[in-house]
């Protein structure tokens, strides 16, 4: 089922690959002042200290937080259990120990994911990815979730996993949708200087603005539609110059017949020998 993370996630990915279209490790398209800008990109709202810190030294920030606005109900389709049309999986993973290597070319539809130590990190490709960029941002997710994680290029690896795995798979099984909700979230870019903001924020804008639909992880995809922004300057006293997106995102609610894309499988073998299968990712 898609969540208010996934939503969040996918407009993440859309952000990332803008300011980093080769990857984090890689430097960003963004050019400042003093030569090519580091960015934080993450979910949620920047601790204060932490922002003003970074920014004295150059540093900007990204971020996505669900707006204030209230979420309506815009449940209105019948619940039928629709096909996952399955797409050609042109993107590749290769696994060595703890260390994942993507390579080929990507696709919406497709699902890349990483397996540590048992807990799913799902990803959804975007058609804007390359394998550098699903590594880059598979390498966010296992970072917001407390793992240390060494990526590079189209690679990454987590030393400290004692299981590890990583699998890519394209759509498939079915889905129903039983509810589905409308949804503002505010994308902002805090920036050091005006430069940075204006030259981030039109990458921004037109990666936010050029997809209609963006995948999620379920299998499903949100609309999205732009629905304002805002342009704050504090730099008199904060050196803070700040771009706010604002986009509704209507997405479903839905069960899943089969997983829309088994990442990963997990069984086990009984007493007699049978063998019970179940699913995972």
């Amino acid at each position: 089922m898609a969540d208010q993370s996934d939503v969040e996630n996918a407009l993440l990915s859309l952000v990332a690959n803008a300011l980093y279209p080769a990857g984090s490790e890689a430097a960003s398209s963004v050019h400042g002042p003093g030569g090519p800008i580091v960015w934080r990109v993450y979910r949620g709202w920047p601790p204060s200290a932490v922002l003003d810190a970074d920014l004295a030294r150059g540093i900007a920030h990204a971020t996505v937080v669900p707006d204030p606005a209230p979420i309506r109900n815009t449940t209105r389709f019948p619940r039928l259990w629709q096909a996952v049309a399955p797409v050609a999986v042109s993107l590749l993973v290769s696994v060595a120990a703890e260390t994942a290597i993507f390579s080929g070319y990507c696709a919406a539809g497709q699902l890349a994911g990483i397996a540590v130590d048992g807990v799913i990190f799902p990803y959804a490709v975007q058609p804007t990815d390359t394998a550098a960029t699903v590594a880059s941002n598979l390498a966010a997710l296992l970072r917001a979730a407390g793992w240390i994680v060494n990526y590079q290029g189209s690679s990454l690896s987590v030393p400290a996993a004692r299981l590890f795995t990583a699998r890519v798979v394209n759509g498939a099984g079915a889905l129903q949708e039983i509810k589905r909700q409308s949804q503002q979230f505010q994308i902002s870019l805090w920036c050091p200087d005006p430069l940075t903001r204006d030259v981030a924020a039109g990458l921004v804008d037109c990666a936010l603005a050029s997809p209609q639909f963006v995948a999620l992880a379920d299998g499903s995809v949100a609309h999205l539609v732009f629905a304002g922004g805002a342009t704050r300057d504090q730099g008199a006293n904060q050196s803070l110059y700040r771009r706010d997106f604002i986009y509704t995102a209507e997405y479903p609610t839905t069960l899943s017949e089969i997983e829309p894309a088994m990442l990963f499988g997990v069984g086990g073998i009984t007493a007699n020998s049978e063998f019970v299968a179940g699913l995972a990712g």
